[in-house]
């Protein structure tokens, strides 16, 4: 199986600098043609041999750049059958629409056994407002069908400019994931495993509570009147274990079935987990659960910056269970600003709040009973 990823965006937007952190920080060990049209420029030196129409370059990574010049679904083909690749880049021209090179790949490879494993789109964050205005169908095309979208220069811009920046792409896109944080805090695995939706903080922790859950299983006797814990779970929107098997297809997003977005951040409250026939007396929290409740999760994605004293405060208001409803868990890392990160675990009268690498964007995520989402939005928005 040939993973097949788009890497599109404006030209100067970033595509051959966040291409080349893939290649060098992520896909070191792997076989991996990347392959661009006219307008694009790796700017890597080596040899060429033409073929097919088939511009061929060796580079240092062991990558294999091929510039297409003749039919893409021909030279698709071909690529496919010489180096029998596990990994396909491809950087599209910065002025098509990703919409069609989607489509592009998609009739080449009908017969193949090949996936389109993500689109991503690169956008400047300093130029996206110019961008919406100017070039209107061209831009807003690769953000509306992007799975991915990478920020670049966010560094340069206020956080107040940036929250605006998000915000105007969540006006056409609200399901896909938005990098904020500077490529420079960021190794490339990190990047990649987001645009593959292996970092999705609801299902790693949702998976948790389910594991606590299953070792009380294991070890408590089940009583005719046990009425707290473990559940099984069915899904309302959409399967766990599409992310454990990194199921990310372009712009569908199995994994980010987010539903709207506000101000800065972008809310997502989706996965409702029915409790069902077997329960015990865990010890996870205080609270006892009834077979009737059922278990939702809410959760935030913003760029904002936090103090410490900030997060310390929010996860004491989550005891406040006449408040939030019944918070069994919540997770988080937010961009602190010190410079650094915060990360923070909660589980009822106990949370941790430490110093934590840069992720690609500040997130929260909250799993519990009842949960009150306006007012957990109010605590966690700034």
């Amino acid at each position: 199986m040939t993973k097949i990823d788009i890497v599109s965006g404006f030209l100067g937007a970033g595509k051959t600098t966040l291409i080349k952190k893939l290649l060098k920080e992520a896909l070191a060990d792997t076989k991996v043609v990347l392959i661009e049209n006219e307008f694009g420029e790796i700017g890597i030196d080596g040899g060429f041999l033409k073929e097919a129409g088939i511009e061929i370059k060796e580079m240092n990574s062991g990558c294999i750049c091929c510039s297409l010049v003749g039919d893409f679904g021909t030279s698709l083909r071909e690529v496919l059958d010489t180096y029998a690749p596990e990994r396909i880049l491809i950087e599209p021209s910065g002025v098509g629409k990703l919409s069609d090179v989607m489509k592009a790949v998609q009739d080449a490879m009908a017969d193949r056994d090949v996936e389109l494993n993500s689109a991503v789109a690169v956008v400047d964050a300093c130029k996206c407002k110019m961008y919406i205005k100017n070039f209107g169908e061209f831009f807003v095309n690769q953000i509306e069908h992007a799975g991915t979208i990478v920020l670049s220069r966010t560094d340069k811009l206020s956080e107040e400019k940036l929250a605006v920046c998000v915000e105007m792409i969540r006006e056409h896109n609200e399901k896909a994931t938005i990098i904020t944080t500077p490529w420079d805090a960021l190794e490339g695995k990190d990047i990649l495993e987001t645009i593959e939706g292996a970092k999705d903080l609801e299902a790693e922790l949702m998976r948790e509570v389910m594991a606590h859950h299953e070792e009380h299983e294991h070890h408590h006797d089940h009583g005719p009147d046990c009425t707290c814990g473990c559940h099984d779970h069915e899904h309302h929107h959409h399967e766990h274990d599409e992310h454990d098997g990194h199921e990310h297809h372009h712009h569908e997003e199995e994994g980010h079935e987010h539903h709207h977005h506000e101000g800065e951040g972008h809310e997502h409250h989706h996965h409702e987990h029915e409790e069902h026939d077997h329960h015990h007396d865990g010890h996870e929290h205080h609270h006892h659960h009834h077979a009737d409740e059922i278990f939702t999760s809410w959760g935030l994605e913003t760029p904002a910056v936090y103090e410490k004293k900030e997060i310390e405060h929010i996860l004491a208001e989550l005891d406040k269970e006449e408040v939030y409803g019944i918070v069994l868990r919540a997770k988080g890392m937010v961009p602190a600003s010190d410079g650094g990160w915060i990360y923070f675990d909660y589980v009822p009268e106990e949370s941790n709040v430490r110093d934590g690498k840069p992720d690609v964007t500040g997130k929260f995520c909250v799993i519990g009973s009842k949960l009150n989402e306006e007012k957990l939005a109010e605590l966690f928005k700034k």
